[in-house]
């Protein structure tokens, strides 16, 4: 089936003309994000070291490999061994076996003690390992309990070794081994050979390159229809990433060919096949001439959702009914005529929308319907797509707020929310703030979740971005004309001397903000602009901003209470840089990290998930900060605000650094200070709503640094990025609109 190397001790080829190196990883010096690419040093059995480089994945320190290429004088780097094909081997010197057993291939054997198992038993550890683990009782300070562990943990991983070393060989990581073994068992070689493709599926982070790697290495072609209707899913998957719900035929199938380098015959076979195995729908039943296509999930939410919101909304008798009888409540608050007219709609509709700007008081009317539902004896629930925005409406309202995954109660066992059709929600009024976050799997799992007869109020703001996952639900559900709308606009949050709600609604409406500069005078304001356009520059000035005049003017805590937001990822201003440039400044003495890829943790720094993990109950764009690194345990913990999460190291995709983050990856949230750099740079990025949603992320400081070119580009780019999506359809056809 495969083979094993044996554990004789590696060589270097005799002849470096024969392009082959045999020998052990002494160090990673580089590693793409993907994995893809790696420079990392090879010391032959005489001590040489050489540099390799090369599509080299899995990779690590102590491995021992055997490369095939050829040499080359890089102009920068010198002399370098440019690999072609590689396969890894057994280590066998003494620093080799160390790193090995202490990688975390080995559950239970740690850095001291695979230095002690090394240290007394050389070169025949792995020997001593296989067939006499009993001497193991003659290391110093092992103790019995510890020598058994050893044993059982040895013991299954010599079991799977031969597994191991073959996926390693397909270029693996050890982690990601150690996944595929607990997936498929003893067959894991089995169904990997048999279809690679299937570990996008089956194993956790693994996705469609990873697994496209795996089947180059094995042989498979670029046109195997295996990898053709996996590359459909990947775009399928590509596109709901960009916001999208479907995608036009052409479109869709132009996209697939760019993405996977075939052309169409073969992207229209892999469509045919995901369509045969139901992974895929082709509809054309909506619009005369227009065949959208969709992943199957994606169909199935996006045309339940209108049958679940239609089920609230047709309901002649509501809970919110009961509130017509409650008289205003006597809070202290005036209301206005539009705010009063958005209270008042809760008593005569099932489902209400209320919209608007910054500090046009819709806090306000939250609290006002509160108060008069808590009159009526209505039980309410309040809740938000992420943990920040649930705080925030917590501390508005004064009752307890949920994030959307919280109330719905994940259940990790079943992979589904306790809470659904079968099992609704027991409220009789729900609110839901920040509704310009809520996508489209996520909605329809709401809606599920509530019976005939709630009444439920849709609150957010419509200008700001649309949510991070696909689909505009805000959005379509006002321009569908179906849902009772109030749109607030009467500006009411504006303290003495406050600019931050005055510009933003100005740049709202395509009109320059005010921009003024940073005085040495001592009053204190809510909004400042410095103008820089060198890029190097800007980020000296957030340095110095974040880790000194802001905390001594303002008393702002840069770790907790100061955010940067970026336009983008890339560039020298982008989130990767900044990200760098604040961990050295402001976690710089923290000597207790790790290494994922090319990026280094410390315990301290502030995090953000990027992904949902029911089974951890963390959720994407939860923010926190490593509190604890162990070396031993080959894991961390994230704590985010009273919840700690445990991570394997090998988990650390499913964290970003977090001192900088995207305006995207913004929404919901407030942070104390913000600091926006945007220049002509960002160029690609700089529209309106981006502008506008960064700016309103600021509750009482916000400083933009850039040119005064970026801004009035991003003002006057009001154009939207199309996201496709058919919902307005659907809506429209079931209330009998469409006609």
């Amino acid at each position: 089936m495969f083979t094993t190397e044996s554990k004789e001790q590696p060589e270097m080829s005799r002849s470096l003309t024969e392009n082959t190196l045999r020998g052990e990883v002494n160090r990673v010096v580089f590693e793409s994000c993907d994995e893809a690419y790696s420079v990392f040093k090879i010391v032959d059995l005489q001590g040489v070291e050489h540099t390799a480089a090369g599509p080299v994945t899995g990779v690590y320190a102590g491995q021992g490999i055997e490369v095939t290429g050829s040499w080359e004088n890089h102009k920068e780097h010198g002399k370098q061994f440019k690999v072609r094909e590689y396969k890894f081997t057994l280590p066998a010197t003494e620093e080799g076996l160390k790193r090995y057993l202490a990688s975390g291939i080995v559950p239970g054997i740690g850095p001291k003690t695979a230095e002690a198992i090394v240290g007394h038993f050389g070169l025949k550890a792995l020997e001593i390992l296989d067939k006499y683990s009993s001497r193991l009782k003659e290391i110093p300070g092992l103790g019995k309990k510890k020598i058994e562990a050893i044993k059982k943990a040895w013991q299954e991983h010599a079991e799977k070794k031969e597994i191991h070393i073959f996926l390693q060989g397909l270029g693996i990581t050890p982690a990601y081994c150690a996944r595929i073994i607990k997936t498929y068992g003893d067959n894991a070689a089995d169904a990997v050979m048999g279809n690679p493709y299937a570990l996008a599926d089956d194993v956790n982070g693994i996705g469609f390159l990873m697994a496209d790697r795996v089947a180059d290495k094995l042989g498979i072609g670029h046109k195997d229809i295996r990898r053709l209707k996996a590359g459909i899913l990947y775009a399928l998957t590509r596109l709901s990433q960009s916001g999208h719900s479907c995608c036009p035929e052409e479109n869709f199938i132009n996209y697939s060919c760019d993405l996977l380098g075939v052309d169409e015959s073969g992207t229209r076979a892999g469509l045919e096949e995901a369509v045969s195995l139901n992974k895929a729908v082709i509809d054309d039943g909506l619009i005369p001439g227009m065949r959208m296509i969709y992943d199957r999930a994606m169909f199935k939410a996006e045309t339940e959702l209108p049958l679940l919101l239609d089920r609230i909304a047709s309901s002649r008798r509501h809970y919110g009914q009961r509130l017509a009888k409650i008289k205003v409540v006597q809070s202290g608050a005036h209301l206005s005529e539009k705010q009063m007219s958005a209270v008042e709609a809760v008593s005569n509709w099932p489902l209400t929308i209320i919209t608007g700007g910054p500090g046009v008081g819709k806090t306000t009317v939250v609290g006002e319907i509160v108060k008069k539902a808590f009159a009526a004896k209505i039980k309410v629930f309040l809740c938000a797509p992420t943990g920040r925005a649930a705080k925030r409406l917590s501390e508005s309202s004064g009752l307890s707020a949920m994030t959307i995954h919280r109330m719905l109660k994940w259940e990790p066992a079943e992979k589904k929310f306790m809470h659904g059709i079968d099992s609704p929600l027991r409220c009789g009024l729900l609110i839901v703030d920040e509704v310009s976050m809520l996508d489209l799997p996520l909605a329809v799992c709401l809606f599920r979740a509530l019976r005939a007869g709630t009444s439920v109020v849709l609150v957010g703001d419509a200008d700001q971005l649309p949510s991070v996952g696909p689909g505009r639900i805000l959005n379509d559900l006002i321009d569908s004309g179906i849902f009772p709308v109030t749109k607030l606009t009467e500006i009411f949050r504006q303290g003495a001397g406050s600019r931050i709600i005055f510009n933003a609604h100005a740049v709202n409406h395509g009109r320059m903000p005010e921009l003024p500069e940073i005085s040495s005078k001592k009053e204190l304001a809510d909004f400042y602009w410095i103008e820089q356009e060198d890029p190097e520059k800007v980020l000296d000035i957030i340095r110095k901003m974040i880790t000194e005049r802001i905390p001594l003017r303002f008393g702002f805590d840069p770790l907790s209470e100061i955010q940067v937001l970026t336009p983008m990822n890339r560039g020298n201003c982008g989130t990767f840089a900044i990200n760098k440039l604040l961990q050295e400044s402001l976690n710089d003495g923290q000597k207790v990290v790790f290494k994922a890829g090319e990026r280094l943790f410390k315990s301290g720094d502030r995090v953000m998930q990027i992904r949902n993990n029911y089974d951890k109950n963390v959720f994407n764009g939860d923010m926190g900060r490593i509190i604890n690194i162990d070396h031993k345990a080959l894991s961390f913990t994230v704590l985010y605000d009273s919840t700690r999460v445990l991570y394997e190291f090998g988990e650390a995709e499913e964290i970003v650094h977090a001192y900088a983050i995207t305006v995207h990856k913004s929404q919901g949230s407030e942070f104390s200070a913000v600091i926006i750099p945007l220049l002509t740079q960002h160029y690609m990025m700089l529209r309106r709503k981006l502008l506008y949603t960064g700016m309103t992320r600021a509750r009482k400081l916000l400083i933009l640094i850039g040119s005064r070119k970026a801004i009035g580009m991003a003002v006057r780019n009001s154009a939207e990025e199309p996201r496709y999506s058919m919902l307005i359809e659907r809506l429209k056809k079931l209330s009998g609109r469409d006609k």
